[in-house]
């Protein structure tokens, strides 16, 4: 028993012919590669390699920078697959880690930055990870402590970041520091902050593995920078203005994420479907009992809802909207998404009763690595913070 293929959730409509080749990347990458790669906590090299080859990991990168100029809308449609594919979390975040530090690199990396970097990038060679959270200020962006002093032709960074990804293979991080107090001279506290491209694999960084309950197979890590110097020409964007520089960012990785969400989602509720059509107890399938269908019913109805949130915000995106409008829409997609693709992972587990427990059913390997959704790369109650004070007009709460 399963799902016909035209009614599965969805975030675009078209794009098959970028659907169908996700798939036959998928199709050799079993769900026992997932399970052992996440068993030996190793970073999936095979199939990151094969989505480069094909150019997927830099599909939105503009032509003349090396990448495939597409919209978000076919971006959704690649990562949705990617995430219904099998290796839920991991393989998305696999496929997507470059894409904050490109944008960033493209949008405002000087001559410069672009020549030392980028080629090397859009290949695959040089892997970025990306410093911002930090284990003292966490969501408020804006109190970050480590510091970035201007000594001649360097800066010297000084401080602590948390939830690294990628940072045990990468050679760089592109680093969000303070190169002014917060607030200095009655300035907004969003001012100060200044992009870094830092070295990772020197002395002057120490870097530790977080273990986790999931989605090990790409690493995440707390990084302590100590008197580490950067080269001046290393500065992305203009110095003070770090912070503005990756707002262009959020929008388009909530959409992105928002449709990985719904892939999952997706793998989930097939999962789902075909086991609750072939279990027999009590001499039925357990499908024919309502408190196993319609759980399955609603997460149907969740999944699709989340999949049109995502399909009109990546629409808004690519028409140019004005960013509030897709701010809105980025939000809503993401919340949606996220919470109906967990919800969905947490129904089919009690569909497999014991069973979801065994981890040659994977199920539990996506539920695992669906909780975090709802709370990176923002929580879901800051999302509601934005919507209650930017859509519906409400006091700021914070």
């Amino acid at each position: 028993m399963s799902i016909k293929q035209e009614y599965l959730p969805i975030t675009t409509l078209g794009h098959e012919d970028i659907r169908e080749a996700v798939r036959g990347i998928n199709a050799k990458y079993p769900l026992e590669y997932w399970s052992q790669k996440e068993k030996d906590q190793e970073f999936p090299q095979e199939y990151f390699l094969d989505f480069v080859k094909a150019g997927w990991t830099t599909m939105s990168i503009p032509t003349e920078y090396g990448g495939g100029g597409a919209t978000i809308s076919e971006a959704c449609a690649m990562l949705e697959e990617v995430g219904a594919g099998g290796g839920a979390t991991a393989a998305c975040s696999t496929v997507h880690s470059s894409h904050i530090a490109l944008s960033s690199i493209i949008k405002f990396g000087s001559d410069v930055i672009k020549e030392r970097y980028l080629k090397r990038m859009v290949n695959g060679e040089l892997a970025v990870s990306f410093g911002v959270t930090e284990p003292n200020a966490g969501t408020d962006t804006t109190r970050i402590s480590t510091t970035a002093v201007r000594q001649g032709d360097h800066y010297i960074v000084n401080g602590a970041k948390v939830w690294n990804s990628h940072a045990q293979r990468a050679e760089k991080v592109l680093l969000l520091c303070r190169t002014s107090p917060r607030g200095e001279n009655g300035a907004k506290p969003a001012a100060g902050l200044t992009m870094l491209m830092a070295d990772l694999k020197v002395p002057q960084v120490t870097i530790r593995k977080i273990d986790k309950l999931g989605r090990n197979a790409v690493d995440s890590n707390e990084v302590w920078f100590d008197d580490l110097p950067v080269r001046a020409d290393d500065l992305v964007g203009e110095e003070g203005r770090g912070f503005y520089q990756i707002l262009p960012s959020v929008n388009s990785e909530r959409i992105l994420l928002a449709a990985e969400c719904v892939g999952m989602g997706r793998w989930c509720l097939e999962r789902g479907v075909a086991y609750a059509g072939e279990r027999v107890v009590f001499e039925r399938p357990i499908g024919k009992n309502q408190s196993v269908a319609h759980p399955l019913a609603q997460s149907y109805i969740e999944l699709n809802a989340a999949g049109l949130a995502v399909r009109a915000a990546a629409e808004a995106y690519d028409a140019g909207a004005p960013p509030l409008e897709v701010g809105r829409l980025a939000n809503v997609a993401k919340y949606l998404a996220s919470e109906a693709a967990f919800k969905c992972a947490d129904n089919v587990m009690q569909v497999h009763g014991g069973y979801s427990f065994a981890t040659d059913y994977h199920i539990g390997r996506y539920w695992i690595e669906l909780r975090p959704h709802k709370i990176a790369p923002v929580n879901n109650q800051m999302v509601l913070n934005f919507i209650s004070e930017n859509v519906l007009g409400l006091p700021k709460s914070y």
